[in-house]
């Protein structure tokens, strides 16, 4: 079951993006980012409210060590954005999502430590297959030249990028299990309390630095609006996923939206790519075929 529900999150999450790109023609990066937690916490709350409330389900008793849990999860994502967005900003956009990728080998290595629950050998090879193929569709002709400026302050906060999402994917599965009950109630009350935290440290952060930005979310609601309801659907998905099994498996298989944004392109734009494209897509196609099946 996680299988179809992590590529129902990856589809809505492309979507997503695609709506919060055409919003930078109105609102600040941290703006564009923002509207994801402004109009998708109300929306959680409302699911929520449907959830435990009308429908009468049962709310999953909170055990003491969920609330710093999802708290750094929520935190290290938000982290994890700016830090990304930094280093498009440093250099530019193929070598930040280079180093941020390493995500898939970090969940891997943060779920095997943190939650003790690591991959199977073959699952480990699949990861680093995936990885190298996402790496080299990002930058098919320049590959060698960034992976050999490790150092370089975009690859750092590309790496920073990938850790903060790392820790709050494997941060979102460790608070989830904590909770008792079915596994929608446990995914919709962690994802609720997480947006409820994100939202009001970035706007916090927000009203310190640009308070102007503030009030330019709210009168871009039509516009944002569609970005909350595409966020929570992804968001929930991503929650079950984690829930129903390791986080590892989840987020590599996620990377997936690349090949599906790339085919999309291809068939629906129109748009021309090379061999080395079409390659790099394959290879990401295998290592996560080779996670789910042997990891």
């Amino acid at each position: 079951m996680w299988i179809p529900i992590t590529l129902a999150a990856a589809t809505f999450q492309i979507l997503r993006t695609s709506r919060q790109h055409q919003l930078r023609s109105m609102l600040s990066v941290n703006g564009a980012g923002f509207v994801r937690y402004a109009y998708g916490f109300p929306l959680a709350l409302l699911v929520a409210a449907v959830t435990f409330g009308v429908l009468g389900e049962t709310v999953p008793s909170i055990p003491s060590r969920f609330w710093p849990i999802i708290a750094g999860a929520g935190v290290a994502q938000i982290l994890g954005t700016l830090a990304l967005l930094r280093a498009f900003d440093l250099r530019d956009f193929a070598i930040g999502t280079v180093y941020a990728k390493t995500e898939v080998i970090l969940v891997a290595v943060v779920s095997a430590i943190a939650l003790g629950e690591p991959l199977q050998p073959l699952g480990w090879v699949a990861a680093f297959v995936c990885m190298a193929g996402v790496a080299w569709l990002a930058a098919p002709t320049r590959l060698l030249d960034i992976l050999g400026n490790a150092r370089d302050p975009a690859a750092i906060m590309g790496i920073l990028a990938a850790a903060g999402f790392a820790i709050a994917a494997v941060g979102i599965r460790g608070a989830s299990t904590s909770l008792d009950g079915p596994t929608w109630n446990r995914a919709l009350l962690t994802l609720t309390v997480m947006l409820g935290i994100q939202a009001l440290v970035n706007s916090t952060q927000l009203f310190v630095s640009d308070r102007a930005e503030l009030p330019r979310v709210v009168r871009a609601w039509r516009f944002a609006l569609p970005v909350g309801i595409l966020s929570l659907c992804g968001s929930i998905g991503w929650a079950v996923a984690v829930t129903l099994t390791n986080a590892a498996k989840v987020r590599t298989l996620g990377q997936v939206e690349i090949v599906i944004a790339f085919v999309i392109s291809a068939r629906v734009l129109h748009e021309r790519h090379t061999r080395p494209e079409y390659l790099a897509s394959a290879l990401v196609l295998v290592g996560v075929v080779g996670v789910v099946v042997f990891g």
